[in-house]
């Protein structure tokens, strides 16, 4: 891999769409989450004025935007209501994609995961801090990996899951990845893998990465890219990397 200062304006001669995670890229990683009973508090995290000005910059350079995570619609639409009129919205690891007020959804997980979220319901312990809403995936949040959980996933033949530090994400084999969401995100705007450079940092990143013309790490330590982001510093990883292209955007031709 390749220091992100050695990205050169030609490198992005054929990029159109620009896609990054969220947690870990754009906002630190973590979520606090507490669940009393039924009720869930769940904190929705900001993401800063200087990166919603990069990403309008970005646009108006002619550049797509597309956030890929895992976290929910609800959450995104919130986090990112300023630039919800050019931003496209793949949520829930590739489950579906929001985009001017149209839903294409890429997956029906319903009745894989009907059955086994009772039995996820049922396991206990002072190591879960809850289930976060969702439509198409079940993520859990966890202090520390459970055992049980990976268990009770792991009898599901065609059921994955993911542990990347802080949670479960719980979803259908093959079908349900951000790879897939990206691919759908693709054909909606009509582009191939050339005109696509994709940024994440964890482990459920790293199909997306390879589905990209452009991969860039934002944590070399957990996935692998043609560029990474060093992680020290006080700007995010997607801040750096927005600053490194709009500054070669303003090089003279």
């Amino acid at each position: 891999m390749k220091s992100i200062k050695e990205l050169k304006k030609e490198h992005l001669k054929n990029i159109k769409l620009i896609v990054f995670d969220v947690d870990g890229v754009l906002v630190p990683r973590g979520t606090k989450i507490k669940q009393m009973g039924n009720t869930t508090i769940l904190e929705t995290k900001l993401i800063e004025k200087k990166q919603i000005e990069q990403i309008k910059d970005l646009n108006k350079k002619g550049f797509l935007i597309n956030i890929s995570s895992g976290r929910g619609l609800y959450m995104l639409q919130e986090m990112f209501r300023e630039v919800l009129p050019f931003v496209s919205l793949t949520y829930e690891n590739g489950s579906a994609t929001w985009y001017k007020g149209k839903i294409y959804q890429h997956v029906n997980s319903f009745e894989y995961l009907k059955d086994v979220f009772p039995r996820l319901k049922q396991v206990i312990g002072g190591s879960i801090k809850g289930f976060e809403p969702k439509e198409f995936i079940i993520t859990i949040h966890c202090v520390k990996r459970v055992k049980e959980i990976e268990e009770i996933v792991r009898k599901e033949k065609n059921l994955y899951t993911v542990w990347n530090g802080e949670a479960y994400d719980i979803g259908i084999k093959k079908d349900q990845t951000k790879a897939v969401g990206l691919r759908r995100v693709m054909k909606i705007f009509k582009l191939v893998k050339k005109n696509v450079l994709a940024m994440g940092d964890n482990y459920n990143d790293y199909e997306l990465l390879k589905e990209a013309g452009i991969a860039v790490s934002a944590d070399r330590s957990r996935v692998k890219g043609d560029f990474y982001v060093p992680l020290k510093g006080r700007f995010s990883p997607a801040d750096k990397l927005m600053q490194k292209i709009l500054s070669l955007l303003s090089q003279s031709q």
